[in-house]
């Protein structure tokens, strides 16, 4: 089990990530361009490294969302695989079921 203080924190960089993103692109579109004036170029990177740091998707990391393990979750699930497979040995993932041959 992940410390206790990991679900949260993702949680709330998820949120940041929310309600940065829009201004996040439109910072990086006038950023990049290549035929904008350079005072409006440096003026948006300059912005955008203002923005907070958590806001970025590149800061997040998928997490089981019982446990909060960051190691082998499955993304369709959002589970990690240990979770994932006891779900699904009691019923309790509709659809799944364990393999034999």
């Amino acid at each position: 089990m992940a410390k206790a203080c990991m679900l949260p924190r993702d949680l709330k960089r998820r949120k940041l990530v929310k309600r940065y993103q829009p201004k996040r692109d439109a910072l990086l579109t006038v950023a990049r361009d290549r035929n904008a004036n350079p005072e409006e170029r440096f003026e948006a990177s300059q912005k955008l490294a203002k923005l907070p740091r958590n806001g970025t998707r590149v800061r997040l990391h998928n997490r089981c969302q019982l446990t909060g393990r960051g190691k082998g979750v499955y993304r369709k699930f959002k589970l990690c695989r240990i979770q994932l497979r006891d779900l699904a040995n009691n019923g309790l993932i509709p659809g799944m079921k364990k393999a034999s041959w």
